[in-house]
């Protein structure tokens, strides 16, 4: 790829010449002021300040991750990562390796999971003392809802003992897990948190990722976390950042979300946990543990206030809600604003629910009403679906083989969005389009240009800021990525394809990554 010439000031127009738009070839696109001012035959292209030529590359929009955690994603790119860890052994082992690496401060780490160890069990910190004896650790399970912390930590944190979900061997859940996190997110210093950002901020540049949806909120960052990050996606080119703050209204919530003119109040807002760690609610008992079916966390009142006060603040309203219950409640509560305040209010909000892996037909019907969005991460059922992953072991093989059900949420025209959860689950876009079509239940996928809609279109219709004629038309802002294929789309998704990100347009302005 070749870029002759041109005015390099903040707002020069710029022309992507030369380039594949779906499955044509030998077009271009001209961008003024940030936004998509003409496109068409590349013979016919205006003149620019800018002139990139694509040299046949694919041109598509650049991709949307509809819910991340910039700074736990940072930590993991840049720290103790383990994803990979196949037993208690090999995860301990790693974590002595880390510690030894970076002998100062608090260890953090992120990944484990314990459903295929030989030893069939998780870490305790019995291990972790061992490892690395008298240092807090905190090291999140993979779907990041249940941890195990050394004794330094547990010291650090007062009364911890009381809480609901605390263990003595270290093994945390419930409260006892968000009071655990909180302490230890909460050691990490200034420096070592933007580092992190911006981690995040170059990974998801290289891999086409033009906007991720940051889900801050009490229980799973701070408000000086998303401020910071916020002021690093201002001051420094990459990746736009939508923030959004998961805090009911009734304990303040709406305050920030005015403060720093956020998205939504919502994202992470915890209604319920997730399923590896048996917290999501069920409204029937987990299969491998028949003596618990988790955990609402609110009572059905207070998510109606939030949702009450959202709406009447034109504000969009976010649940995480994963087991079927709390999807049962979320659902129910905005029936209750919607008989009070009328459907068309809630209608405008476009409140949205996030990983939404459980829902009823009944549940469809009332988000299609009230248009409400389905943000999704078919990641989850790439990792920990089908008919002998973690889900059959915790539900039961009917019921595991309903989860994150895409094409029906499709079908009954619920709109989707796609994202990653990271770092529960890598920053892998071209693998979310990919594990959305090739779900591990038959029938449950989506169709290919489907899949890469929603995880394109789909971000910007679920943060309410979507362009009427789509990603591509004149007027609709230059979030663009040129990929090193000479392939059109259509054979991109029907070969799996990963192509490399050659070209980053985020606003209009090429971003630091590619032959540029």
């Amino acid at each position: 790829m070749t870029t002759p010439g041109g005015d390099a000031n903040a707002r020069a127009s710029l022309l992507l010449t030369d380039v594949r738009i779906g499955d044509r070839a030998g077009r271009a696109l001209y961008v003024r002021a940030g936004r998509i001012a003409w496109l068409g035959d590349a013979a016919d292209a205006p003149g620019a300040d800018r002139v990139i030529a694509g040299e046949g590359a694919l041109l598509t929009p650049a991709f949307v991750d509809a819910h991340v955690h910039a700074t736990a994603t940072g930590l993991a790119l840049t720290g103790l990562d383990l994803h990979s860890s196949s037993s208690v052994a090999d995860a301990v082992a790693a974590l002595r390796a880390h510690a030894e690496a970076v002998p100062d401060g608090i260890v953090l780490g992120t990944g484990w999971d314990e459903t295929a160890w030989p030893e069939r069990r998780g870490l305790t910190r019995a291990d972790l003392d061992a490892a690395v004896g008298n240092r807090p650790v905190y090291l999140a399970r993979v779907d990041v809802h249940s941890a195990t912390v050394s004794t330094a930590l547990l010291d650090g944190v007062p009364g911890i003992a009381g809480r609901p979900g605390f263990a003595a061997d270290g093994r945390l859940r419930l409260d006892a897990h968000h009071a655990a996190r909180k302490a230890a997110y909460g050691a990490v210093m200034g420096a070592q948190r933007t580092a992190a950002q911006r981690a995040t901020r170059a990974a998801a540049a290289a891999l086409g990722i033009g906007s991720l949806h940051e889900m801050a909120g009490p229980e799973v960052s701070s408000a000086d976390d998303l401020r910071n990050l916020l002021a690093l996606a201002g001051a420094e080119p990459g990746p736009r950042v939508l923030g959004y703050w998961g805090e009911l209204s009734e304990r303040g919530g709406l305050e920030l979300v005015r403060e720093l003119g956020l998205a939504g109040a919502g994202g992470d807002l915890f209604c319920d946990g997730a399923l590896g760690s048996h917290t999501a609610a069920l409204s029937a008992p987990y299969s491998d543990r028949p003596d618990t079916c988790g955990a609402l966390r609110f009572e059905t009142a207070s998510l109606a206030e939030h949702v009450r006060a959202c709406t009447t603040a034109g504000l969009q309203a976010g649940f995480h809600c994963i087991g079927d219950a709390a999807v049962e409640q979320v659902l129910e509560a905005v029936g209750i604003v919607v008989a009070e305040l009328g459907a068309s209010a809630v209608r405008a909000c476009r409140h949205r629910l996030e990983h939404l892996e459980m829902p009823s037909a009944s549940v469809m019907a009332r988000m299609r009403d009230w248009d409400m969005v389905a943000s999704v991460q078919p990641a989850f059922d790439a990792a920990w679906g089908g008919r002998a992953g973690m889900y059959a072991e915790r539900l039961g093989l009917e019921r595991a083989l309903a989860t994150n059900p895409l094409a029906d949420l499709a079908e009954s025209e619920v709109a989707l969005a796609l994202g990653s959860d990271a770092p529960v689950t890598p920053l892998d876009p071209w693998g979310g389009v990919h594990a959305a079509v090739d779900h591990r239940t038959p029938g449950s996928g989506l169709r290919p240009f489907d899949a890469f809609d929603a995880a394109t279109h789909g971000g910007w219709h679920a943060a309410r800021a979507e362009h009427p004629l789509g990603p591509l038309a004149v007027g609709a802002p230059a979030d663009l990525a040129v990929w090193a294929t000479g392939e059109g789309l259509s054979q991109v998704l029907a070969d799996r394809g990963r192509p490399a990100c050659h070209l980053l347009v985020v606003d209009g302005e090429p971003v630091g990554h590619g032959d540029q």
